[in-house]
């Protein structure tokens, strides 16, 4: 049962390994209070939608290199690493449409979910469908949180040192310590972790190198007061991006590349692209009673990112040469401000359990862009042995950055949620949100009747949710729920232009209708868990029928599907888990070009996903694991004229342990070395990496 609490963010993420705690690889965590799924701390079995917890065992079971990897444990959750875009795909829906948390705090723009290395993060959580109600404008397709980890009240030490294919070398470190107070009823608590890696790309002249670091200072204040001030930076450079594969003619049917260029990068000779973002929070807890708890939380978060790129590349008619162009010099600098009071109450109506939460949230956030294009051809080269310039060689081309725009949202948000027992094996769960958001632009470049000086907009979503779980049996639930969703219609409001603002009035319309179940079986050996949804997004901007160079806000997006996820733990030897999801994607309302696309399926989104994940103990020492990952076919464009077929990746895994503190871990990475596009377009393909390997030397003390 939910005890109505914020959760104390030292002690939320800490696993305690027992029988009935689900193993990596094993049953599924459906009993831990999760931050993503409500505000009341329920367990993904008390709430009423799908809900998953990639905790810190399993990402660590199953080598998850970074957050886009992490994401693979999600049931239906595809994505890729393409610079220039985050492509996460959830029950039919991507890019604005879903909602991409850091500890819990929205900064309402899809780079922001650039991958990152994942040593720094003790969980990753998730909901599917609409959830604007829980997180803001957004999320009609559902909610990505990642989880960062926190000073907690015990000593930790670890390090982890990394080798691989490509040059790959990479070390991690954490420790946390008391390092005040004695620990009985009070002290403060310091954690750092610590990650660097250099790496070459596996396109020819690719290198990477990242650096993060997340350090938390945790504070018993008394009087059942907690502080903990944490702060995060991450540094990322790519030389020499890799963007894409073209595509050979006649593009059309199945996309087809040509093996000669899988590892080539046509990219100009230092290409770049590079972030740096600091996070900091400040979050005071106050348990004021046993039934009645606040929190307040302090964030600003500040980004720069630069690109500098030729990024687009395409056959000639012959297949004899590729055409280089999109020559883009491009600055994003964004800073978030905000802070967020909230609390829990646990309390009694007629005698029956009622949990409420409550709060309110205020953010700034502000970017401005300065972007500089030459969408010409830059050049046409030979396939397979040719020379790239430097960026700045290019005509026309100059170092400096221009500001075009400057986009400021401003969002205050009031939301409610409540949990209550109608008889003690039926549980209504309700939530509500309202939003005022002013979107302000600022001119920065030649004021015109298309680009004024500025101009404003604003919004006023309220969304909500409400859901009932029966528990019919011990172990074992029924659940239903209809959530609502807020979403832009044609992006993101902090990269908005001035078009978009003036012709689209309103957000559009999420509705989500799901029913499903969780469950124990097998003498509790096995966990699973079911859903069936239908979204249907409204007001999606789309072309006017009537004059194509005008969009009106009259498209209309649905999705139906059905997941389902099962966990085994047969025995102390064997663990595994895995799941199968499928999707009907369609555009209801929709026209581009000039052209109906009604009835058609949405890019890159696959109709299923399937996951297998299987842990074998050898011997008490030595573990082999295997995951198997199969995507059903995508299209790359929104008439569905062009397809990437169906494909299947193996991961493979051997771990020893040397001793009580000390282990080994090799991996082999897409083993079967199959060529894959991870995204594709009209005219490239984004690969995924092939075959690779790295061996892990990791100590915990």
């Amino acid at each position: 049962m939910a005890h109505a609490q914020t959760g104390q963010p030292s002690t939320l993420g800490t696993v305690v390994v027992t029988d009935s705690v689900p193993q990596a690889n094993g049953r599924l965590n459906l009993d831990t209070p999760t931050q993503t799924g409500s505000r009341l701390g329920l367990t993904p079995r008390e709430t009423p939608a799908a809900v998953t917890v990639v905790d810190r065992t399993t990402i660590e079971a199953r080598g998850a290199q970074d957050t886009q990897e992490i994401l693979r444990a999600i049931p239906g959750v595809t994505a890729h690493n393409a610079p220039g875009s985050i492509g996460v795909s959830y029950r039919g829906f991507s890019g604005a449409s879903l909602t991409q948390l850091f500890n819990g705090i929205n900064v309402q723009y899809t780079i922001a979910a650039r991958p990152v290395d994942s040593w720094i993060y003790e969980r990753v959580e998730a909901i599917g469908g609409a959830s604007s109600f829980l997180y803001g404008a957004g999320g009609v397709g559902g909610t990505i949180n990642y989880i960062t980890k926190l000073a907690e009240r015990h000593d930790i030490s670890e390090a982890q040192l990394r080798l691989g294919s490509k040059g790959l070398k990479e070390a991690s470190f954490g420790l946390n310590r008391r390092i005040a107070g004695d620990g009985a009823g009070g002290g403060h608590y310091l954690r750092i972790d610590l990650n660097h890696r250099d790496a070459n790309g596996w396109a020819d002249g690719t290198g990477t190198r990242a650096t993060q670091l997340a350090t938390s200072l945790l504070s018993d204040l008394g009087r059942g007061v907690t502080h903990t001030l944490a702060y995060e930076f991450q540094d990322e450079r790519v030389d020499r991006p890799y963007w894409g594969t073209p595509l050979l003619n006649p593009v059309g049917g199945t996309a087809r590349v040509n093996a000669g260029t899988r590892f080539k990068n046509y990219n100009s000779a230092d290409g770049l692209y590079a972030q740096r973002v600091h996070w900091l929070r400040s979050v005071a807890d106050w348990r004021a009673s046993d039934a009645l708890q606040f929190r307040n939380t302090f964030y600003a978060y500040d980004a720069l990112r630069d690109y500098r790129n030729v990024e687009n590349y395409r056959f000639n008619a012959s297949n004899t040469a590729v055409i280089r162009s999109g020559a883009l010099l491009q600055r994003h600098d964004q800073r978030v401000v905000g802070d967020r009071v909230e609390g829990t109450l646990a309390s009694d109506i007629g005698g029956r359990r009622s949990d409420w939460a409550f709060g309110m949230d205020v953010s700034v956030n502000q970017q401005t862009r300065f972007p500089r294009s030459l969408p010409g051809t830059v050049s046409t080269v030979d396939p397979y042995d040719f020379p790239t310039e430097n960026f700045f060689g290019i005509a026309g081309m100059s170092p400096g950055f221009s500001p075009d725009r400057d986009n400021k949202v401003t969002s205050t948000a009031l939301y409610l949620e409540n949990r209550t027992a109608l008889v003690p094996s039926v549980h209504l769960v309700t939530a509500l949100r309202h939003e005022r958001i002013q979107l302000d632009l600022t001119n920065r470049r030649e004021v015109t009747a298309a680009n004024p000086a500025r101009f404003q907009r604003s919004y006023e979503p309220t969304t909500g949710r409400i859901g009932m779980v029966w528990d019919f049996a011990p172990g074992a639930n029924l659940y239903a729920q209809y959530a609502t969703a807020a979403d832009p219609p044609s992006g993101v409001l902090s990269t908005a232009s001035f078009a978009d603002v003036r012709n689209n009035s309103e957000l559009t319309t999420g509705r989500q209708a799901e029913v499903g179940s969780k469950l124990d079986f097998w003498q509790g050996k096995g966990t699973a868990a079911l859903a069936a949804y239908r979204i249907t997004r409204k007001n999606v901007a789309t072309q006017d029928p009537g004059n194509s160079a005008l969009t009106v806000l009259a498209g209309e997006q649905s999705s139906k599907g059905v997941e389902m996820s099962v966990g085994l733990q047969p025995t102390r030897q064997w663990s595994i888990q895995g799941n199968l999801t499928y999707v009907d994607a369609r555009y209801v309302t929709f026209r581009q070009g000039g052209v109906s696309l009604a009835g058609k399926t949405p890019t890159n989104t696959p109709a299923t996903v399937a996951n297998l994940w299987a842990s074998h103990s050898l011997t008490p020492a030595l573990q082999a694991s295997i995951g198997v990952r199969r995507i059903g076919k995508v299209y790359a464009d929104a008439a569905n004229t062009l397809s990437w077929p169906a494909y299947t990746l193996v991961d493979l895994g051997l771990s020893y342990q040397i001793n009580r503190n000390v282990s080994v871990v090799g991996r082999l990475r897409n083993a079967t070395n199959r060529l894959y596009a991870a995204n594709v377009g009209s005219t490239m393909a984004y690969l995924g990496a092939p075959r690779a390997a790295d061996i892990a030397l990791r100590a915990a003390f």
